[in-house]
């Protein structure tokens, strides 16, 4: 148990990690172009202020020291009462004199290497002057007090200092600039790279049930425009193969329809009345399957139908009473309270579908209406033994049954449910099955309450 504990804690700063990272590839490519180059220029940066300071302390070393001496054989020489005139002319950033002063601070011993050599160098060269101490100024930003003695037996005091190479306020600005310059070019080109996806992306979301979206434009790199003319290409076939097919089943579905007349008037003619029932109700199954299949033919073709503005709740209400005057036990829960722009007629297909399912399958049939911001939810619920969760979207396909007998009283067609979803595709809605906890099933129909899209 500790095992899985500590596996749960190690995980908890992987998935937050894991949210902090972007999710769009424009996002996540120019965050890493941003970046890279944000970091590469910080590099550069600091390269070049570490030079600058190495060779800022190998000046001092090699100069300071001289500077140092050679003032103090100045003051030397000057006459007593003149010494003090001089001290200002020969104060430096790094160094200063003060007369008759003494050296108070702490011991140089424990100095790092760099300040140890520095110390060292300007004492080496004031000789043949006395040293008499060298230590560390209190507090160390002060540097470092020498004690010198002249040859007169005057006391000067030399205060040097490492003096740091100052950064100039207009090179961060420079800095900084050329960092935005760079993450405006990294959003240019990633923009350029990424736009072409996502114009893609929409272009296959826009195919409807129909396969008749509008075609890329074929222009921008060749690269782009190469990728373009395929989808285009492949657009076109696939419509031209859907077509086909539909066409196919629909001359079919249709064509059936003159042998079954036939037949229908030969059993009439027959003497046995048991043999007549039996080939009649055989007909009456090829004539519903003949029936749903040139509907769902037209499906596949989508919908003529335009979008028109309708008051929801009247029609979901039109469609209840149809089925209560039916002698059918059909409630009706909710309302939408608001006029919505949808294509009535298909959205009365999808809901007569599912209510017949409903009836078929089950019982205590519901259509609960939920209306929520932008988006209108119906539902049609029963209490039945629902469909086996492995088989929730295969029932969607055309064709498909849950049950194995092609007896049309208890099967049906396999259509109904593949209907819905090119009727609810073509009305841009979300549909889905869900097996009620309670027991029975929910269809469930979210639809959008802006226009759907012209197919």
């Amino acid at each position: 148990m500790s095992r899985l504990t500590e596996a749960a804690a190690a995980g908890k700063p992987a998935a937050a990690l894991r949210r902090l990272v972007p999710r769009t590839l424009f996002a996540r490519v120019t965050l890493i172009i941003v970046v890279g180059l944000a970091i590469a220029q910080l590099l550069t940066f600091a390269a070049i202020r570490h030079e600058r300071g190495m060779a800022l302390r190998e000046l001092m070393m090699l100069g300071i020291e001289r500077d140092i001496a050679s003032s103090i054989a100045l003051l030397d020489r000057l006459p007593g009462p003149e010494r003090h005139q001089w001290l200002d002319r020969l104060e430096r950033r790094n160094y200063r004199f003060e007369l008759g002063a003494r050296a108070t601070g702490s011991a140089v011993a424990a100095l790092e290497p760099d300040s140890q050599r520095f110390v060292q160098a300007i004492v080496d060269a004031m000789r043949p002057f006395k040293v008499v101490r060298t230590l560390q100024a209190v507090p160390p930003d002060e540097g470092f007090q020498i004690e010198v003695r002249l040859n007169d037996g005057s006391v000067l005091l030399v205060h040097a200092r490492r003096v740091g190479m100052p950064v100039p306020d207009w090179l961060l600005w420079l800095l900084l600039a050329q960092l935005a310059v760079l993450a405006a070019c990294a959003w240019v080109a990633v923009r350029l790279v990424t736009r072409p996806l996502a114009e893609l992306a929409a272009a296959a979301d826009d195919l409807g049930p129909d396969l008749k979206g509008q075609p890329l434009a074929e222009s921008g790199p060749s690269e782009v425009a190469h990728a373009a003319r395929a989808f285009n290409a492949m657009q076109r076939r696939i419509a031209s193969y859907m077509a086909e097919r539909v066409e196919i089943l629909a001359a079919i579905s249709h064509d059936l329809q003159t042998p079954i007349t036939r037949m229908r008037l030969r059993t009439d003619l027959m003497d046995s009345e048991e043999d007549r029932r039996k080939l009649q109700q055989d007909l009456d199954a090829m004539q519903a399957l003949v029936r749903e299949g040139v509907t769902y033919a037209r499906t596949l073709h989508g919908t003529a139908e335009p979008p028109c503005r309708i008051d929801a709740d009247a029609l979901l209400e039109s469609i209840v009473a149809d089925y209560q005057d039916a002698g059918e036990q059909v409630k009706l829960e909710g309302r939408t309270g608001a006029a919505i722009v949808t294509r009535p007629n298909a959205l009365r297909r999808i809901l007569t579908n599912l209510i017949d399912n409903a009836l078929k399958f089950g019982h205590d049939v519901q259509l609960r209406v939920q209306g929520e911001p932008e988006q209108l939810v119906l539902s049609v619920l029963d209490r039945g033994p629902g469909i086996p969760p492995d088989q929730l979207e295969a029932v969607l396909k055309p064709f498909y049954r849950v049950e194995g007998s092609r007896n049309r009283s208890t099967g049906g067609t396999g259509l109904g449910l593949a209907i819905v979803l090119q009727l609810a595709t073509a009305l841009g809605a979300q549909f889905e099955l869900r097996n009620r906890a309670e027991g029975g099933l929910e269809a469930r129909l979210a639809l959008t309450t802006r226009a759907p899209p012209d197919k």
